[in-house]
């Protein structure tokens, strides 16, 4: 199997946005009828290259686009958003996708964001708390009392008590975060003890531990297949080294997220194996075959679609060379 991931970044080395929407919805229709599950959508704001800023508005369109595929948001930055509307988009988007909407909720970590948006950054994980706690009432579908004030979201959504959430970030304090709301939670790192803290403060909080996801060691958060790797390389590194390049000025000084990398040149991130990769058909197909999955970043860095197209193609081909009929 396969997911596809999106944050549309049109730097001017790179493809025009409207060519990325454009394509990132036909490769949704596409892939999800050839062994994709998932397309994760990203947010970011104020950024030089144009970084989805609107999630929930591309999920609706990629929602009318297919039928089946799951989506994720991850993350959404919760501070930024006015709770009553959020819960009210979310609701309309369970509605328009019946039910095939997740949601992994951060606090951010640029203050440029905060800024563009006119929310203090200092107070932005007591405004999460917040914001959650309505969110989730308000999804329930009943009237809600809040602040003097009498709230009722409508339509409901179609999923009871409102799509899976989750809380994303990678330090004790998202830990606690999901663990006080008893939802999962969607770890950027795995340093010693995270895992234990949200099972121990979950339990604290009398729910069970939801979902948790954490990075693996060594293993690339974006994916290419290639029936010529080191040509693919060629093709490809630029657009991933502004990708690296970008993540990293985000979190300047800050190594612990398993996707960042430091690499300056295409050698150097080629050598870093927790980033990105370049994988043969044959050796795509045997990572799914040992329960692994390939998470594609298919117009990664502005990848002009005509480009990115072929790989998508080869990684559908080593999905189907995986399934039990082929072998």
């Amino acid at each position: 199997m396969f997911t596809l991931r999106f944050d549309l970044r049109a730097p001017g080395t790179g493809a025009p946005a409207p060519d990325l929407y454009e394509a990132a919805l036909d490769m949704c229709a596409w892939a999800e009828t050839r062994g994709a599950v998932l397309a994760v959508l990203s947010e970011h704001h104020a950024t030089s290259d144009g970084h989805l800023p609107s999630p929930l508005l591309m999920a609706a369109a990629v929602a009318a686009r297919t039928r089946r595929l799951a989506v994720l948001l991850a993350a959404v930055v919760l501070p930024l958003y006015d709770p009553v509307r959020l819960a009210e988009e979310i609701s309309v988007l369970d509605n328009i996708s019946r039910g095939r909407v997740a949601y992994a909720f951060g606090i951010g970590h640029r203050s440029a964001e905060y800024e563009s948006l006119g929310v203090d950054s200092a107070q932005r994980g007591r405004i999460a708390d917040a914001n959650l706690a309505l969110l989730r009432q308000l999804l329930r579908g009943e009237p809600v009392e809040h602040e003097g004030r009498r709230i009722h979201v409508t339509p409901p959504p179609l999923t009871p008590g409102g799509p899976r959430m989750m809380i994303a970030g990678g330090s004790p304090a998202a830990a606690r975060r999901a663990a006080r709301h008893g939802l999962g939670f969607l770890a950027q790192a795995n340093p010693p003890g995270l895992r234990e803290l949200f099972e121990a403060e979950s339990r604290a909080h009398g729910h069970e531990p939801g979902p948790a996801q954490f990075p693996e060691k060594q293993a690339p958060t974006a994916i290419f297949v290639a029936d010529d790797v080191d040509r693919a390389w060629h093709e490809l590194g630029p657009h991933l080294l502004h990708d690296a390049r970008m993540a990293a000025s985000y979190r300047p000084g800050e190594d612990s997220v398993a996707s960042i990398t430091r690499a300056q040149t295409v050698p150097e991130l080629r050598a870093d194996p927790r980033a990105y990769a370049v994988l043969s058909v044959d050796e795509a197909a045997a990572r799914i075959r040992g329960g692994g999955s390939l998470a594609l970043h298919p117009l990664c860095g502005g990848l002009p679609p005509e480009v990115a197209w072929p790989y998508l193609e080869q990684a559908a081909l080593a999905a189907a060379l995986a399934r039990p009929e082929q072998a």
